[in-house]
Parts: C-alpha cells; sequence; structure tokens
C-alpha cells in the first residue's frame, strides 16, 4: 500500500450570530486594525454595516473593490488598501470571490512582485516566505467553500484565464459560519451558488483520487445539498435550510482536497471566455458532463442516488438533477446565457488546458470536450 497524506482545514464557529463572535476574537489575538475585503455590492448594502457596528473598539477599513470573477489587480488593490491603512489582520466578508481575493491580500502586502507571480504553476513562482497578516473569513453565500479553502483563484487581468494561488498559509485561522449572513440572497443567487456546492461534493466523489474520508464528507455534504437546497430558494428566511446549506458548501470544498473534474473544466472556461457566474457555469454544464461520465462509475452514481433519495438507483440520478435545475429556476442551454457556436474553440481549448479535468472519472479530449459543449449548447 502507497502512503498517502491527509489533511483537514481550520477552526469554523457555525450557528447563527456566529459573526458577532469575531471582535472578540480579534482581540483575544491582540489586533486592532482589520481590513475588511468585500465586493463592491455588500459594500453598499446594509449587511456589511450591521457587521461592523459588531465590531466596537476595533479601528476598521472596507476595502470593496472586488466584483466579478476576481482579478489580479483587485488583489493589488486590496494590499494598496492594507497598507494605507497600516492593518493588522484581514476580515474576508462575503463570497467566493471576495473571499478568494481577502486570502491573498496579505501575500500580496507583505511579499515583492504581483500576486500573478505566485500562483502554483507559474514558471518561475515565488515562494509565500513571509509571516502573514491574521485572516478570518465570513461568507454570505453558500457555494464555493472559499473560506475552508487553502487555494485562491484569481483570473489574469487581460485573458481573464482562472490562476490559482495554493498555500496552507493562506488558510483562514478561523472561520465565522452564519447562516443569517446569506438570509438576503436572491433566489437566482442561492440556485447558482446551492448548484456550485452540490457541484464540489459530487465531482469530489466521483474523482479516482483515493480519500476515504472526502469521499464520506462528500456523500454526506450531497445529501444535505439534497434535501435543503430547494427550500432555501423558495423560502429565503428558512434559517435551517441556510444551515444546511452553507455546511454543505464547507464540506464540498473541504472534499475538493480530492480534487474535481470535468464539470469544472466547462465552468472555468466558461467564465474566462464569457464571464458566466461560475455557480451558474456550473449548473449549465453538470448533467451533461454528469450523464457522459456514468457509465464508467455506475456504482458511485448508485450511491449518489441513494443519498439523495432518488427513487430508480444511479440511472435516475441525472434526470433528478435536471428535475431540481428546473424546481429552482436554472434554465439552460449554454445558448440562453449568451454562448454561441463562435466560442467553442476557445471554449475547448480552455477547458483541455484546465487541470481539474485529470480526475474527471472518463479521460477528457479535446473533441470530448467539443462534444459537451455542443451537446449543452
Amino acid at each position: 500500500m502507497t502512503i498517502s497524506s491527509f489533511s483537514f482545514p481550520t477552526t469554523i464557529k457555525f450557528g447563527v450570530g456566529a459573526r458577532k463572535l469575531v471582535a472578540e476574537h480579534l482581540r483575544e489575538q491582540g489586533l486592532k486594525r482589520p481590513l475588511i475585503v468585500t465586493d463592491r455590492a455588500l459594500g453598499a448594502l446594509p449587511v456589511l454595516s450591521e457587521f461592523k457596528s459588531t465590531l466596537s473598539g476595533l479601528d476598521v477599513a472596507v476595502f470593496s473593490g472586488v466584483f466579478g470573477n476576481p482579478t489580479c489587480a483587485q488583489v493589488m488593490e486590496g494590499a494598496q488598501a492594507f497598507k494605507a491603512h497600516r492593518a493588522d489582520c484581514v476580515i474576508g466578508f462575503g463570497g467566493g470571490a471576495a473571499l478568494d481575493v481577502a486570502k491573498i491580500v496579505g501575500v500580496a502586502a507583505t511579499h515583492d512582485g504581483d500576486i500573478l507571480e505566485y500562483v502554483w504553476d507559474h514558471p518561475n513562482v515565488r515562494p509565500i516566505v513571509h509571516a502573514l497578516p491574521y485572516f478570518v473569513a465570513l461568507p454570505t453565500t453558500s457555494g464555493t467553500g472559499s473560506e475552508v479553502g487553502r487555494s485562491s483563484v484569481v483570473s489574469e487581468n487581460d485573458t481573464h484565464l482562472k490562476r490559482v494561488v495554493f498555500s496552507p498559509k493562506i488558510l483562514a485561522r478561523c472561520v465565522f459560519a452564519d447562516p443569517e449572513l446569506t438570509v438576503g440572497l436572491p433566489p437566482a443567487v442561492t440556485a447558482a451558488t446551492g448548484i456550485d456546492a452540490l457541484t464540489h461534493n459530487v465531482e469530489s466523489y466521483l474523482s479516482p483520487a483515493y480519500h476515504p474520508l472526502c469521499d464520506g464528507i462528500a456523500l454526506e455534504g450531497t445529501r444535505i445539498a439534497a434535501r435543503a437546497l430547494a427550500t432555501a430558494v423558495r423560502e429565503p428566511a428558512n434559517l435551517a435550510a441556510r444551515g444546511d446549506m452553507m455546511m454543505a458548501s464547507m464540506m464540498g470544498a473541504i472534499a475538493f482536497q480530492k480534487d474535481l473534474g470535468a464539470v469544472h473544466s466547462c465552468a472555468h472556461a466558461l467564465g474566462a471566455v464569457n464571464d458566466l457566474h461560475h455557480g451558474l457555469a456550473n449548473a449549465l454544464m453538470i448533467d451533461t458532463v454528469l450523464a457522459w461520465n456514468h457509465d464508467v462509475v455506475p456504482a458511485k452514481f448508485d450511491e449518489l442516488a441513494h443519498v439523495c433519495g432518488v427513487a430508480g438507483g444511479g440511472d435516475a440520478f441525472v434526470p433528478w438533477l435536471r428535475e431540481l435545475k428546473a424546481t429552482i429556476g436554472i434554465r439552460g442551454p449554454l445558448s440562453a446565457h449568451g454562448v454561441t457556436a463562435a466560442h467553442l474553440p476557445r471554449l475547448v481549448e480552455i477547458a483541455t488546458r484546465d487541470g481539474c479535468h485529470q480526475t474527471n472519472p472518463r479521460p477528457c479530449t479535446a473533441a470530448d470536450f467539443e462534444r459537451l459543449f455542443l451537446a449543452a449548447l
């Protein structure tokens, strides 16, 4: 038997009102000058003002320059804000985009060069050698699970290609997962981010990599998301459903230490070429890709159907998924979201180069990706 290495993430404070514990936590660490990193929309909403009001006694600054699929330039602007405030810690407050930026603002603020030089596959990648500012995370969506991840996905400024900074050093020191922070999400955002969380769990489970710990988490995360997603969309103030989705989101992000699959390679391409929201891109591709994967791992599809309470076994899982998408208001095909045949060559190129499909249960060639995108078009 070969030697396998397993590692799991950080301290998590989970439950309604968890956001109110942040100030005391930071004071216990001797920290006084946090920089909140968030996105443009949240920066203008009462939810951020309410959270700031819980940080009495701290000298707080806000960087709200995150928008869209986050770019390297946004990270560098956040680092400048950190320095200008003479901050001693970072609070990530938002969805996956804001948290991905927040995770590496401290890297850019304490290290030389552009943040792009720290992506894992840079030809002359710079190591993270200095101590990083203390970082805590508060998710306001239930999708990426970025709050418990040790990677940050940001796009190149010009090409919009997604690049990854990966290091355990950027992991949040503490996560404050408060379902109340997701109550104001519009149904469409709840649906798209929820399918993102479900995709993480499902693709992680289907990955052929050896990680039984993550398999267990992925299956339970799938079960929780399957029972809660439609309720969270239909009843935005249902805190039990919101809490379930927040937990499923974190479980998916923990599980994908096992890596993902071709759904994510397609979604990353759609984000780069068509600037589609990541969760929506996953939602538009998941049933097409999973139907293609089914025949090579039928037993795993049987198990997915079982935990989701789907009658009919693994053959019924993808039809159930399509019905779930319709129930929560996610409509395809890709062409309804601005994707055309003219985009296919670039989509295929980027998806083929993307690393996620290396752990798809079925090997993917460029021709396979072309067929998948055409089928979803």
